[in-house]
């Protein structure tokens, strides 16, 4: 089957989270199982994009409020297990970042371009797979404007990653969409506004979210779409996300210090939490919690300086925090960095090589997430054997399974406040006291697994269900 999957962003050649590493790596795993999948994105001017050689396969205007953009679309020639075209629109898109306070134009002109050469192809996708809202309007596109009715029967699926941002933008703006009949501008409008995810809901085949909770979680909370999302519920599906084994190895993960198996991995796992601990001035011996992320409030990231402080005044504990976002919240961990030298350190920004490291190094993963859709930063410690603090919610509930149940092996609380954290990080500090037991657990989450390979699946059956 040929799939088409359209995104903003794929691993590895722009990331902002998590959309970047399911975009490069579902499509992956779907040619592994005999189907063909390729990747359409825009053309940024990020680093990845300086360093690689590109075919350009097609060239064309664009009329768009008022102006003509002209367009090439060019072909990485760099095997990164699947074909990726890339929408090159320098006026719009060739920009040192993938997102901005101002991205309607920017997106629009990205989706009208797609259509207007995926419409050119001899033999065209049999699904066109759309990612969140920068690509929303796809699905409304291809059923209602007149320019691209060629592709109105092609089946479409929508897979929202996080329903908080949802693309709104002024029916002002309503020229911008090639033209269709206007009495079906039911279809784009919600609350009033233009709302891409909406739209997508409405118009796509099939939607899917990245976890099953995270899906019956939208249903009673999703930023406004919770009557939509159940009006739609025949059409919904949660699809638990993998992670690509081939990236995320410990065993031959060339961004460690020293690699390790499954089942061989005390000397790895002490090499690389002492280099993080020898680099950042933490104390080999003590228990080493880690946070890798946004600083968002969804990630509960707006309670860790009241945390840490409070926690690392009393506590035999170190600390490793790497990430960026709210500037008030980076504000206040940087200053931590004086007041706690010894047991807390700050890294600011995204750090690929060093997040693999912590993964590696930390003892636990501390992830407090207020809401999570999937996260993939839970599956990543368990394959590298560290053992994960989560917030019982989205696909946190669906991956993580507390140790004091049966077959458990992660910490889990049941709200986000500095008391349910506290309450956690002392379980992780009592189970480190007992190490035969973090050996068991250890030994446990190692061993599980969450490949592409059962998710690639699942897409696959909705796919030939939406066929038939």
């Amino acid at each position: 089957m040929a799939i088409i999957h359209v995104a903003a962003e794929c691993f590895p050649i722009a990331k902002v989270g998590g959309l970047a590493d399911v975009v490069g790596a579902l499509p992956k795993y779907q040619n592994q199982n005999n189907q063909k999948a390729e990747v359409i994105m825009p053309f940024y001017n990020l680093p990845f994009l300086h360093n690689h050689k590109f075919t350009t396969l097609y060239e064309e205007e664009l009329p768009l409020n008022g102006k003509k953009y002209f367009f090439t679309i060019k072909q990485l020639k760099k095997d990164i297990g699947f074909p990726i075209y890339l929408v090159d629109i320098p006026e719009l898109l060739y920009t040192d970042y993938v997102y901005s306070q101002n991205d309607t134009l920017r997106f629009l002109a990205f989706q009208i371009a797609t259509l207007k050469w995926i419409t050119t192809w001899e033999t065209q996708p049999e699904v066109v797979h759309v990612h969140d809202h920068h690509t929303g309007l796809i699905p409304f596109m291809m059923t209602q404007c007149y320019q691209f009715d060629s592709l109105k029967m092609i089946p479409t699926v929508f897979t929202i990653h996080n329903a908080q941002y949802q693309g709104w933008f002024s029916h002002d703006n309503i020229e911008w969409i090639p033209k269709f009949d206007f009495s079906k501008v039911g279809l784009l409008d919600w609350d009033g506004t233009i709302n891409p995810m909406a739209a997508a809901i409405k118009c796509a085949w099939a939607v899917t979210t990245v976890s099953p909770s995270y899906m019956e979680e939208l249903k009673l909370k999703a930023n406004g779409l919770e009557q939509l999302l159940q009006h739609e519920t025949a059409k919904c599906s949660g699809i638990l996300n993998g992670i690509d084994t081939e990236i995320w190895n410990p065993e031959t993960d060339s961004y460690l210090k020293k690699n390790y198996k499954k089942t061989s991995w005390t000397t790895g796992k002490r090499a690389n939490k002492n280099w993080l601990c020898e680099n950042y001035d933490l104390d080999k011996e003590r228990p080493l919690i880690a946070f890798i992320g946004r600083f968002v409030e969804d990630k509960g990231c707006d309670l860790f300086a009241e945390l840490f402080s409070n926690y690392l005044s009393e506590v035999e504990l170190s600390v490793i925090v790497l990430g960026s976002g709210n500037p008030k919240i980076e504000s206040e961990l940087t200053q931590l960095n004086t007041a706690f030298k010894g047991k807390y350190h700050y890294v600011s920004g995204y750090n690929e090589a060093l997040s693999h490291i912590i993964y590696a190094g930390a003892d636990f993963l501390l992830m407090p997430s207020r809401v999570e859709p999937c996260g993939l930063n839970q599956m990543y410690s368990l394959r590298y054997g560290t053992i994960p603090i989560v917030n019982r919610v989205g696909g946190l509930k669906d991956t993580i399974i507390d140790y004091d149940k049966p077959n458990g092996f992660g910490i889990v609380m049941e709200e986000v406040s500095l008391t349910s954290i506290e309450t956690a990080i002392d379980r992780s500090l009592q189970l480190f006291q007992n190490q035969l037991v973090v050996k068991q657990i250890r030994n446990q989450i190692m061993k599980i697994d969450h490949s592409w390979l059962a998710s690639a699946k699942k897409y696959q059956q909705l796919y030939k269900k939406l066929k038939k």
